[in-house]
């Protein structure tokens, strides 16, 4: 092909864009800083004459009416694979329903249940060729804009054009919105002094050449900070952070891991979505040494198996005395969801030399129903009532807070106990204690 891709005949506005979409229809959203935000603001605008509308999203960024206004009810539906602040907000609302998924498997799972009417995603602008990025996000939006009726894409002049497979052809785009606007943001948010504790324990065992899967947040920040003086580090990792930028430009990463598995991508920074600050964007936008693959793949225990000395770094609520862990909800009330940690840690216990770390702070303050705070102890006796186990106890390495790291991968339930107990908060040790041989764990 010669000359330059045209592709005026695909453009239409936000209103255009929406009548697309009838009652009953199942709409896909692409994911995180990848979501459409200008066709998603105004979905709430065709409520009076849409009923039954399903929308699904992974990590929503923005409060859309369409879901946390009552007033929506029965009009759409929001089915989150992985809840936020914003979709916490629809609690009680009757517009929101979570949908239990691993993220591998989060797309092939929801064409098994209802196939798509209407994806609507985001794209850069294309080459002289017709080809275009999906920019932030691989995790499914390929497969289920292959098996959509209708793909709706905001051509966005603003987003990192990214390698690997968010690169497609405008051919298999049905309609493009133009838009202008920067890609949402998430702060980098600052490590206290618990989560500098963890992250030594868990810096202390990682070693050079070690492959990094690991995300945002505090305890990550720490662990990277960790990682700055490693030396020949790979990045395997569902979101690629801030972090990652950092590692990169203190030499810590290798820029080719010879001796590499043939069916991984050797001198890749490969991950399946990118979620952080400008400077992140910045940095992936046509970086060769960034590969944004599908989640199918990134995900795939079997997969993570074949990096050599793959560690997995999680945070989590909530670990009772056995191992079993809760990391997508605070008893029955979905908080997040289950994402890719059972399948990054068990990839990396899989792997050679691997390590897996589940990290979390001995305490959290909880809101009482009278109004008042209390303290209390994250390792339990036993996982709050109606809490998700998220990470099955087999499946649990290392776990570690800011008292102590600890092995459990082999454990007994009574040594399992014990070490447990020994990293959890002083002023709650001798209640674990009372309550493990009352379970008669001790």
């Amino acid at each position: 092909m010669s000359g330059e891709y045209s592709f005026k005949s695909k453009v239409i506005s936000i209103d255009e864009a929406l009548s697309k979409i009838k009652s009953n229809d199942c709409v896909i959203s692409a994911l995180g800083a990848a979501e459409p935000k200008a066709i998603l603001e105004q979905l709430h605008t065709i409520a009076d004459r849409v009923r039954g509308v399903t929308v699904s999203t992974t990590l929503p960024l923005h409060n859309g009416r369409w879901f946390t206004d009552p007033a929506m009810k029965g009009h759409f539906m929001h089915q989150p694979w992985f809840a936020t602040g914003a979709s916490r907000k629809a609690d009680g609302l009757g517009t929101c329903s979570f949908v239990p998924c691993h993220l591998s498997t989060a797309g092939q799972d929801r064409l098994k249940y209802h196939l798509p009417n209407v994806f609507l995603g985001t794209c850069t602008p294309p080459d002289r060729f017709g080809f275009i990025s999906l920019s932030l996000s691989a995790t499914y939006e390929r497969e289920l804009m292959e098996a959509a009726d209708i793909v709706i894409l905001e051509m966005n002049d603003k987003m990192p054009w990214t390698y690997g497979d968010t690169i497609i052809h405008l051919d298999a785009v049905d309609y493009i919105v133009p838009v202008s606007y920067a890609p949402t943001q998430i702060p980098i948010p600052e490590s206290d002094e618990r989560d500098r504790k963890i992250g030594a324990y868990i810096g202390d065992l990682i070693e050079d050449g070690s492959c990094i899967q690991l995300g945002i947040g505090g305890i990550p920040n720490a662990v990277t900070g960790e990682l700055l003086h490693k030396r020949d580090l790979s990045i395997h990792t569902e979101m690629f952070t801030d972090g990652m930028v950092d590692l990169y430009e203190s030499g810590a990463i290798a820029k080719y891991a010879p001796g590499s598995d043939p069916r991984m991508l050797a001198g890749k920074m490969v991950a399946t979505f990118a979620l952080g600050t400008q400077r992140l964007y910045d940095f992936i936008h046509q970086n060769p040494a960034v590969a944004m693959m599908r989640g199918s793949w990134v995900n795939n225990s079997w997969v993570i198996k074949h990096n050599k000395k793959q560690v997995s770094i999680n945070t989590t609520l909530e670990v009772d005395l056995t191992g079993q862990v809760c990391s997508e909800s605070i008893g029955p009330k979905q908080f997040s969801g289950t994402g890719g940690q059972a399948e990054t840690a068990i990839g990396a216990q899989m792997s050679e030399g691997g390590k897996s770390f589940i990290a979390l702070y001995s305490t959290a303050d909880v809101k009482q129903p009278d109004g008042s705070r209390k303290t209390i102890s994250k390792i339990a006796p036993m996982l709050t009532q109606g809490a998700v186990v998220t990470l099955h106890r087999a499946h649990v390495d290392y776990v570690v807070t800011e008292y102590g790291v600890v092995r459990l991968k082999g454990a007994p339930i009574n040594e399992r106990a014990r070490l447990l107990i020994s990293i959890a908060h002083p002023d709650f040790r001798a209640q674990l204690q009372e309550e493990a041989e009352k379970l008669n764990y001790l």
